[in-house]
């Protein structure tokens, strides 16, 4: 896939983590039953996302995206609804972490996902 692809995918999910944050809690809402580990599958799914969107640049990418994370829990202290907590920081980095570790074992084993995520469309779709 192009690099433009993994970018809006990657925005794409940031979007909906970002509203799913800041809803109110409500049965509705999917969930895996545990908020920490909520928090875990959102911020790993943005992490392996973000390693074929921004190639070359993951401690930068994860860095950002553990800002976000912080940003929602900020925003979060603002609603009535929800309240911030820095547990759910913690889970989040958590999440990042393996995401990672689970994007670079994917490359490991699919050896030909490398050249899809780090090709020469890098040239064609400058970070």
């Amino acid at each position: 896939m192009r690099l433009t692809t993994w970018r809006c995918a990657l925005a794409l999910c940031m979007a909906m983590v970002l509203v799913l944050s800041l809803m109110p809690p409500s049965s509705s809402i999917p969930t895996t039953g545990w908020d920490k580990s909520n928090h875990m599958l959102a911020f790993a799914v943005l992490a392996l996302l973000s390693h074929w969107a921004w190639p070359g640049r993951t401690a930068r990418a994860l860095i950002a995206l553990l800002a976000f994370g912080g940003l929602i829990e900020v925003l979060q202290s603002f609603t009535p609804d929800r309240y911030a907590d820095f547990a759910d920081l913690v889970a989040d980095g958590i999440g990042l972490a393996a995401g990672e570790v689970i994007a670079r074992i994917a490359v490991l084993c699919r050896p030909e996902w490398r050249a899809s995520g780090r090709h020469a469309s890098s040239a064609r779709d400058p970070g």
